[in-house]
């Protein structure tokens, strides 16, 4: 009986065992495809990820300091600069001064060593009364300038309000955060800038 229906259907038989390799070629085709697109999405996912991880990275190892005035006593004010990356750093030049004077900088050399996360504080009340005077009120600029892996940058500045009576020092405040966080420095010249912060 089985033999008769073959003879009797062998055509038709014939007929599909020929498509069988076509629809076994369509169907790989198809799923080649869900592969292929699907590959196409992990790789724009690692893409975004190592992205953010060298963004991370940057974020953490390029240099960053923040430099912060405050009063201490009516004779005294301090300047506390917090390094907030992780790479240590050198301390070099500290500079200050007026926006509403025509006093020069007033410059420090210092050869202070800063690691990651810590802060350093120096007093510079008589550096802020040599360049305000003793009757002041308005801005006055801090900025560092540093040596972190073999390179020399320099913070940008940061900018205080500072009343001065009597030659007594009565508020600061600060009004303004830089923009840019830190600039490569050659001798006196600034020729690189690193990353605008966000």
């Amino acid at each position: 009986m089985l033999l008769n229906w073959l003879s009797n259907h062998g055509s038709a038989v014939i007929s599909l065992v020929n498509y069988i390799p076509v629809v076994a070629t369509v169907v790989t085709c198809v799923f080649s495809l869900v592969l292929a697109r699907a590959t196409l999405r992990y790789v724009e996912a690692t893409d975004k990820g190592l992205a953010l991880a060298r963004e991370e990275f940057e974020r953490e190892w390029s240099p960053e300091l923040h430099i912060k005035l405050r009063r201490v006593s009516a004779s005294d004010a301090e300047i506390v600069v917090t390094n907030l990356a992780k790479a240590a750093v050198l301390l070099q030049v500290l500079q200050l001064r007026s926006l509403t004077t025509s006093a020069p900088y007033e410059k420090s050399v210092l050869n202070d060593p800063l690691i990651g996360g810590m802060a350093w504080t120096n007093s510079v009340g008589e550096r802020l009364i040599r360049i305000t005077g003793s009757e002041f009120e308005g801005k006055v600029d801090a900025s560092i300038t540093f040596f972190a892996a073999g390179r020399m940058f320099r913070s940008d500045w940061f900018r205080f309000n500072v009343m001065v009576r009597n030659g007594r020092i009565l508020n600061v405040d600060a009004i303004s955060v830089p923009a840019r966080r830190v600039r490569v420095v050659h001798g006196h010249e600034e020729i690189e800038e690193v990353e605008v912060a966000t």
